[in-house]
């Protein structure tokens, strides 16, 4: 706790562990917008930030919810809902000519084949150029939603495909 006179209060960010301010630094220092992809238990929302003194500016976003509209109704939280958030965001970065980016995971552990990794899959497929390595990426099965066609014996991957192409088209 604060004891003596040269105790520094962290800022409030920090304290409740939102934000890692040494990771915002350095991503910040490249100039570059930022891809960033959070999630909460049921959606999947990604956003393209720049910054600015004054404050972030969003440029383009995508909520998981906004795929209801092009046709959606499976779980918007899951990885092909959020590769599909992914894609939808990254056409309307690149069609208000934001065409690169640096990824920013915040907080999330990086782990090979999650979400995360699924939505940048999908901002890549749009056209922006984000610095990654082809191997975080999970396999095209369960990107389009195999695994969970299987399990519930639904026709998600037929209804995966029909979606993107439908997002791909709204925007040409």
């Amino acid at each position: 706790m604060a004891k003596g006179a040269t105790y520094i209060v962290q800022y409030r960010r920090r304290r409740s562990g939102e934000t890692s301010y040494k990771k915002r630094l350095n991503l910040l220092k490249s100039g570059k917008p930022r891809l960033i992809v959070r999630f909460s238990n049921k959606h999947a929302i990604a956003q393209i930030i720049d910054y600015s003194p004054d404050g972030d500016i969003v440029f383009a976003s995508a909520h998981s919810s906004e795929l209801k509209k092009f046709g959606w109704d499976h779980n918007p939280g899951n990885l092909p809902s959020a590769y599909l958030t992914g894609l939808l965001c990254g056409l309307r970065a690149v069609k208000k000519d934001k065409n690169d980016a640096v990824f920013d995971i915040g907080l999330r552990p990086p782990i090979i084949g999650s979400k995360i990794y699924a939505a940048l899959k999908g901002a890549v497929d749009s056209g922006l150029k984000i610095p990654h390595d082809p191997k975080v990426f999970p396999v095209d099965e369960r990107i389009s939603g195999e695994h969970i066609a299987k399990y519930k014996n639904t026709d998600m991957a037929k209804n995966f495909n029909k979606i993107k192409e439908k997002i791909i088209k709204s925007f040409k």
